[in-house]
């Protein structure tokens, strides 16, 4: 497949789909943005987009591919098949790769309706952060037709170091996401605790990040979500509210199949409690302000 006749559309130009989109330019592939925030825009459009809109309807016929990082299945749901959606504008056979964190029903059910419209589906969850997604280095977890996989190889070649097949069935990727979810969640959550216990203790937070990274008790998760609690900087990369979307999808596959999560379910409660306190547009590590008797370190202080 010749890559620079290959067109894909990038919607949702957070954190992770900025650093796709840049991903996708940097390979050679013709790409577009779409997002509501003109900032996120007129950055992609200097990074080489070919072009940027609000609307993904304003290039439906150029593209051969569309990759959704949105927040959520109610976003997909609406860019999709809401009133004048983007898929009654697709080309046949475009390649739809839905890479939010969403239930394995959801999924099954955009399939459902992108088939309808002669689409092709992958459902295809992402993990790596920010900084992975900028290097096109993501780990894609990923299920559905051989011919959406092969359709859209050019962009899973672009954003992903490793690309998992998880089969044919559609829901595969998006339940594996979700277990994979449980453990970040948690892992956030555990990390937050022992923070504060060290500030209760009156252990400065920068030399217990220090021992724990360099220690058995480490985390990828630790790693980097600690680090903004030691900075003060709660500046969102992945917000409260996404943990309590996510593990509520957790808690929601846990039930369908009467599982009982005991960790899960109290990080769940703890990511809810913070957004619950108001922190949920703030970065996820801010989970840790939900406890009370400690001082932590503020934005710009040693």
């Amino acid at each position: 497949m010749n890559t620079t006749q290959y067109s894909v559309a990038i919607i949702g130009l957070g954190a992770m789909g900025m650093g796709a989109a840049e991903s996708c330019i940097n390979a050679g592939l013709t790409t577009y943005g779409v997002d509501l925030n003109t900032t996120a825009l007129n950055q992609l459009q200097s990074k080489g987009a070919k072009a940027v809109s609000q609307d993904a309807r304003d290039f439906a016929k150029e593209i051969d591919a569309v990759l959704l990082l949105v927040v959520n299945a109610k976003q997909v749901d609406s860019i999709l098949f809401g009133e004048n959606g983007l898929a009654n504008h697709l080309k046949p056979n475009t390649a739809v790769m839905i890479s939010s964190t969403i239930s394995a029903q959801d999924a099954q059910k955009f399939s459902q309706k992108l088939t309808e419209y002669g689409l092709l589906m992958l459902d295809a969850p992402v993990s790596g952060g920010a900084a992975k997604a900028a290097k096109g280095e993501m780990t894609v977890m990923a299920s559905g037709e051989q011919k959406a996989f092969d359709k859209l190889q050019p962009v899973l070649n672009a954003v992903a170091r490793k690309v998992y097949n998880i089969g044919k069935e559609i829901g595969l990727g998006s339940t594996v996401k979700i277990v994979h979810q449980l453990l970040a969640g948690v892992h956030i959550a555990a990390g937050a605790e022992a923070m504060a216990l060290a500030a209760k203790a009156g252990i400065p937070l920068d030399l217990m990040y220090d021992v724990v990274t360099n220690a058995a008790g480490n985390s990828w998760m630790f790693e980097n979500r600690m680090k903004h609690v030691v900075e003060g900087d709660y500046t969102p990369l992945s917000m409260v509210d996404i943990f309590v979307k996510d593990l509520g999808l957790v808690s929601d596959t846990a039930r369908s199949l009467k599982f009982p999560l005991p960790l899960a379910s109290t990080a769940f409660n703890m990511f809810t409690q913070a957004s619950n306190a108001g922190y949920g547009k703030e970065d996820d590590s801010a989970v840790i302000k939900i406890f009370d008797g400690i001082q932590l370190p503020k934005k710009g202080e040693k």
